[in-house]
């Protein structure tokens, strides 16, 4: 009998142990069949549910949420050790010794004056110390390509605006979302499709600027959009439902007065 089958508490090296008998010749079929590759999309799929026990406010949620997450890591790093490519303890290893060379403030005697020492001493670790120069490999190429795409944007932006490529202000932000929104305009005008597209694309990229200056996460910002959109349609939902209709059975005019409805109590 290993550790997972006699503790009813379960820490890290004793989950590690449920995925090895998973893998195992006597284990389930499913997880043996599972490759780096198939475990990516789980492991994005983790990560957006953690984010929304975050969001929730519910620990017990945050805190089942962490740990499917914790199990995809452990099980990528099991698949790692098959293939004799690193070790948990490597892992671990690594990102300990990152985290103390890049906190000199914490576990040396560097001083600093605030926030903006720390991240200035961050990026200077990492191109003096570790070799990692942000220059020569190009200011963009440290965002993940992996990131949601209002996320990326807006990680891509802040980028740019780091070695100065950037609006001096809001305002010139907003002047530039006025032309891009004359181009998608123009480009709705000729009914092209690939043309439209580059302009709607456009037009968002710059709207992901304006939350940089306006210091509002665009991803977060969408979502609390969308969240409040679903709530208020279910609303609606609800008052027809009363009325004996279903969405495609009211009116648009209908639907729209309700709407308004909903909007008003929300606001008393």
């Amino acid at each position: 009998m290993d550790k997972a089958e006699s503790s009813s508490l379960y820490d890290i090296d004793a989950l590690a142990a449920i995925i090895r008998r998973l893998r195992s010749p006597e284990g389930c079929p499913w997880d043996r069949e599972q490759r780096k590759e198939d475990l990516a999309r789980y492991l994005l799929e983790e990560a957006y549910e953690v984010v929304d026990a975050i969001r929730s406010g519910r620990p017990e949620a945050l805190k089942e949420e962490l740990g499917d997450l914790l199990f995809q890591i452990l099980f990528l790093v099991r698949l790692a050790e098959e293939a004799s490519e690193f070790s948990l303890a490597d892992v671990t290893t690594a990102v300990g010794a990152k985290m103390v060379r890049r906190h000199p403030h914490v576990y040396g005697q560097v001083r600093v004056n605030g926030v903006a020492d720390v991240k200035a001493n961050w990026q200077d670790i990492k191109e003096r110390v570790e070799g990692k120069p942000a220059g020569r490999q190009g200011a963009l190429e440290g965002v993940p390509r992996a990131l949601p795409a209002l996320a990326r944007a807006q990680r891509i932006g802040e980028a740019a605006a780091g070695v100065g490529f950037d609006w001096e202000d809001a305002g010139g932000v907003l002047k530039k979302i006025d032309e891009e929104m004359a181009e998608l305009r123009a480009a709705l005008a000729t009914a092209e499709g690939a043309r439209i597209d580059e302009e709607i694309g456009d037009l968002l990229f710059s709207i992901v600027n304006l939350c940089r200056f306006a210091k509002v996460d665009a991803e977060q910002s969408l979502t609390g959009a969308v969240k409040k959109f679903i709530e208020r349609f279910r609303r609606v939902e609800e008052r027809l439902r009363r009325e004996n209709l279903s969405p495609a059975e009211a009116t648009p005019r209908r639907m729209d007065d309700l709407w308004n409805e909903v909007k008003q109590e929300e606001q008393r």
